[in-house]
Parts: C-alpha cells; structure tokens; sequence
C-alpha cells in the first residue's frame, strides 16, 4: 500500500489535435492574457533560452524537494508534441532539470518542459537549443532517492491549475496552459483579436492616435465632460 501512495503513474493523455495546435502556435500568450483569465503561469516562470515558441499536450509531474527518480523514469514514456510540466510541490531551490534530463528529453523529441523551479547546467540546455521555462538557474541538483512522485496527474505550476492533455503554448512572455473544451473558443478569440491587432498596428503607423482607436479618449473626454 505503501508504494502505491509513494508512486502515482498515470496514463499518457490524448494528444491535441495538430491542426489546433498548428493554430495555437500562431498566436501569442500576450494575445490571449487580453481576455482569457485561467492558466498563466506566473511571471516568474520565464524562458531558459529566447525566442522559443512552442505548444504541445502537457504531461505533468509532481515531484518531492531533493529527488527526481521519477522524473528520469517517465522521460522514456513521452515523444513527439508532448510538453512536460513539473511542479516541484513548493521547492525553489534544488535543480531537477540539467544537462542530462535536457540530452533525454532532446533526443524523445519532446516539444519542450517547464519546471516551477530551478533549472541547471544553462549552457547544456542552449547547446541542445532545447526550450525551456524555469524560474531561474540554481547550482544546488537534485538525487535519486526514490521517495516518490506522481505522473499525469493535477499539479500546479506557477499557480496555474494544470492536467495532463491540456494545450500549452510557451513564449518569450510566458507559459499558458489551456483546458481543452476550452480551446475552441480561445483560438477563434485568439485568430480575432491577432487580426484587429494588426490593423491597428497599421493604422497607429499612419499616424492615428491610439487613445483613439481603442475609445480611451472618448471615455476621459466623457469623464471630464461630467
């Protein structure tokens, strides 16, 4: 009883159809935080290397202070379009993600990782130019205990509620987890609101003032007129 309380290893979740996520990957999270609310990570979480943009199905992991057993374990169960974000249950200073975790990950294809915690050995994940989201580089590793962990189960990561198979879509602004009977709606909302944002764009160019265009004006016009 004591080792299925130690180890919880759930099944791989159902992909995310490519065609919705060769959408997502045109969009961006700064995009989509104009109206969507749930599942942005924290600021904190920031991009290990710059200009990655990356979406996939989320595999998550749960996983103690000081041991990664787990996270060596369940590399090998994952491939192509799979995304694996690791909640490190309150941790902030031991790395479980460095040179050989990036080399494994690299070489199953993964889409990328994230870690709600440190990462380590910077200069091996950019020699891989594997993306990756982490909340900064720590010297401090972690070990092989075997003290437990979960696989495809709810983690929080930066203070987002995530499951195994949402979409996520990671940039150089963030990471952003997304429910999948939601993502219907936050790509066609995404799709109209990356449009309009390029019409303005151009009309700001021309020389259109942008209080005007987005009604702030008016609105302090209005204010004041009271």
């Amino acid at each position: 009883m004591m080792t299925q309380l130690t180890y919880k290893i759930n099944p791989m979740p159902e992909p995310i159809a490519a065609d919705k996520l060769e959408r997502l990957a045109k969009l961006e999270t700064a995009t989509l935080g104009h109206f969507y609310h749930f599942g942005f990570a924290s600021p904190a979480i920031s991009p290990v290397l710059p200009s990655k943009t990356v979406v996939g199905t989320v595999c998550t992991l749960a996983i103690p202070g000081l041991d990664s057993t787990l996270l060596h374990h369940c590399l090998a169960q994952m491939g192509p379009g799979y995304f694996l974000a690791v909640d490190r249950l309150g941790d902030r200073k031991y790395a479980c993600w460095g040179g050989g975790v990036t080399r494994m990950a690299a070489s199953m294809q993964i889409a990328g990782g994230c870690v709600d915690g440190p990462h380590t050995d910077t200069a091996e994940i950019r020699e891989q130019d594997f993306p990756m989201w982490s909340r900064g580089a720590s010297p401090v590793t972690t070990r092989l205990y075997n003290t437990g962990g979960g696989f495809n189960i709810p983690v929080a990561i930066g203070g987002a509620a995530v499951l195994p198979g949402y979409a996520v879509l990671a940039d150089e602004c963030g990471v952003l987890f997304i429910a999948p009977e939601d993502l219907d709606a936050v790509l066609d909302a995404g799709e109209t609101k990356t449009a309009t944002g390029l019409k303005n764009e151009a009309r700001v160019s021309a020389g259109e003032r942008l209080g005007d265009l987005s009604g702030a004006s008016r609105m302090i016009e209005e204010k004041l007129a009271t």
